[in-house]
């Protein structure tokens, strides 16, 4: 049986690519065993646990639940793609200046799921900042210092002097 493949053109990180694989593969797939970029994470891949959250055309997307083929001219963007010019996205600071991961297997998903958020509300609150999050689930950690991370990046961004919370007990400051 012949090997059948579809190549298509995509945006993936500020790149054009040109990449071929299987008609049947996911966008996670895709990102991981074809185009190499394993930052994205399996999951459930059953589009529950937010892990393989990737962003397409800006918007944060389960890339378990995304055929390759859906992405054809679209720009992909990946946890690869965040840090330009050998610094680190805001986001990516305060997550690791406040300690925002323990493992760090969900880090990624959150940090473009965060990304998509600022991106479309640069003063978000604290529902907001859950709301957007509500999708990625993390097993070793609260969620608190990955609020307070988004609340610290959302303010760097606005160019506002921003300082990391105070260290608190179970959330209660």
């Amino acid at each position: 049986m012949p090997d059948s493949k579809t190549k298509i053109a995509l945006d993936v990180n500020g790149e054009s690519v040109e990449v071929a694989f299987a008609p049947h593969k996911t966008l996670l797939e895709v990102l991981r065993e074809d185009l190499s970029l394993t930052g994205t994470k399996h999951g459930c891949e059953l589009g529950e646990c937010g892990t393989c959250t990737v962003l397409v055309d800006g918007t944060a997307v389960l890339s378990c639940l995304v055929l390759g083929l859906a992405c054809a001219g679209r720009r992909v963007k990946t946890v690869e793609g965040l840090a330009t010019g050998g610094q680190l996205h805001p986001l990516q600071d305060a997550f690791a200046e406040l300690g925002a991961a323990q493992c760090g297997y969900c880090t990624p998903a959150f940090l473009l799921a965060a990304e998509a958020l600022l991106a479309r509300n640069p003063r978000p609150d604290r529902d907001d900042i859950k709301r957007a999050l509500s999708g990625n689930l993390c097993r070793c950690t609260g969620y608190i210092k990955i609020y307070e991370a988004v609340e610290l990046a959302a303010a760097r961004m606005r160019g506002e002097p921003a300082e990391p919370a105070r260290e608190t007990l179970y959330g209660i400051r």
